[in-house]
């Protein structure tokens, strides 16, 4: 057996492969995963890495829900910041967000301006999703056949002037223009005629806030969008679902054969209402952080297959958008900034729930690379892009919000001790080293 075998040999006892951890030796060639033995088998490379007992390898992550907001809104955040960010989590795969940037990625020449302004700045791999307004139909297929995954659109205003929402029947229309070359909508489901008459969100009482965003809004918006994917015959997903009293009518569309997947987000699975304090901004996002015994519902839809996936939905801002002097909920920018933190969150609440790691990684990684249909993402397997990290569940930390990769040094989990720490991350077989930028600009349907 010639030593050069393999260009990258990785063996440890908890390799996380798609038969569950096991110990074993994977072999990586031109940047696959071609090789994977039981260890002590004594594959041979270039290059051998051997676990700590302390340590798994994981698939690399796929975070489908990510505002990188470049170019035109760059001091937000950046290709570069984010990419880092990413890797520094253990994500090897983020799909940016149409909007946000300007421009957005409404037209093909918009996404092309973007690719020219990532290209040599990804630090792992960059996909791109393309956006659904009043007036782009004619779009949208051309903006498919450049590569984006599928078209975001919103139900009520963004909070961009420059990307105007759709109403219901615009969005039928629109997504009856999908089915026709099976592409997906991802749709912001908030009701504009429910928040129109809820409660201004004035001040700095996270409870107004709250009660300014009601769950009444989402579920109207997300019964909506069922209906119409239901009619049209086209793919939906809900973006970042709040609200667990969607889950049931979810679970019957899922049941009535509707083919709609759902996405939720760390916040809401770590953070609740009650303990957020007057003025702390750092936390609105809309929809917005509910109550503890929502979140509870939201595990619960998880583990029983209602809810698909969990993504970051990243969305920074500068910190002056964030209105800290005032702390004014009404005024702050809304998003939560956790591109980095991910898996160290979800894993932590995880494992206080005897939810195996293995469950969690499926949520983060498989899932999302379903939903975008990356079928060389996602997994430890055979055949697939060689993207990992090596992980330390059991090592603790606290988030130092100076220390973290994204560009605008604000998080609600600033201070918070969480469990597991991502050690290394390798996009196709080679360290991530936060210096040179090797990700790809990937297209639906390969690179």
């Amino acid at each position: 057996m010639s030593e050069e075998r393999f260009d990258l040999v990785i063996r440890g006892q908890r390799i996380l492969t798609t038969a569950g951890i096991a110990p074993r030796e994977v072999g990586v060639r031109n940047g696959r995963i071609v090789a994977i033995e039981p260890l002590g088998n004594g594959l041979a490379g270039a290059e051998v890495i051997d676990l700590a007992d302390d340590e798994t390898l994981l698939p690399g992550l796929v975070d489908t829900h990510v505002h990188v907001n470049e170019p035109g809104r760059t001091e937000w955040e950046g290709f570069a910041s984010a990419t880092r960010a990413a890797a520094a989590g253990g994500v090897t795969t983020i799909i940016d967000m149409p909007l946000n940037s300007v421009p957005p990625t409404t037209t093909v020449e918009n996404l092309k301006l973007k690719r020219e302004v990532a290209e040599d700045q990804a630090f792992i791999d960059v996909g791109f999703w393309g956006g659904a307004i009043p007036g782009n139909k004619a779009d949208l297929r051309p903006l498919h056949d450049e590569g984006v995954f599928g078209f975001k659109c919103f139900l009520l205003h963004s909070g961009v002037d420059e990307f105007p929402h759709l109403d219901a029947d615009e969005m039928e229309e629109d997504m009856a223009e999908l089915k026709a070359f099976d592409s997906l909508m991802i749709v912001h489901a908030e009701d504009s005629h429910a928040i129109d008459r809820a409660p201004h969100p004035g001040g700095d009482h996270y409870e107004t806030f709250l009660a300014s965003r009601p769950r009444g809004a989402e579920n109207k918006a997300i019964a909506e969008v069922i209906e119409r994917a239901r009619w049209t015959g086209a793919r939906a997903h809900i973006l970042h679902l709040s609200s667990s009293d969607a889950l049931p009518m979810i679970a019957s569309a899922k049941r009535d054969g509707v083919k709609l997947t759902v996405e939720t987000c760390p916040h809401y699975l770590t953070l609740m209402a009650e303990e957020i304090p007057d003025g702390a901004t750092a936390y609105k996002c809309c929809p917005p952080i509910r109550e503890a015994s929502n979140r509870e519902l939201l595990w619960q839809g998880l583990q029983d297959g209602t809810i698909d996936c969990i993504v970051s939905d990243h969305s920074p801002s500068t910190l002056d958008l964030k209105d800290l002097e005032n702390g004014d909920f009404a005024v702050a920018w809304g998003g939560v900034s956790s591109l980095q933190l991910g898996l160290s969150l979800i894993w932590t609440e995880a494992r206080h729930r005897g939810i195996p790691l293995e469950q969690v990684v499926s949520w983060m990684a498989e899932k999302p690379a379903n939903l975008a249909r990356l079928t060389n993402k996602g997994q430890l397997a055979l055949g697939y892009d060689a993207d990992f990290s090596i992980f330390a569940p059991d090592e603790a930390f606290v988030v130092d919000v100076s220390k973290l990769k994204h560009k605008n040094p604000i998080t609600p989990y600033d201070g918070k001790a969480l469990s597991g720490v991502v050690r290394k991350t390798y996009l196709r077989g080679a360290v991530v080293d936060g210096q040179t930028p090797t990700g790809k600009l990937i297209r639906r349907g390969g690179v």
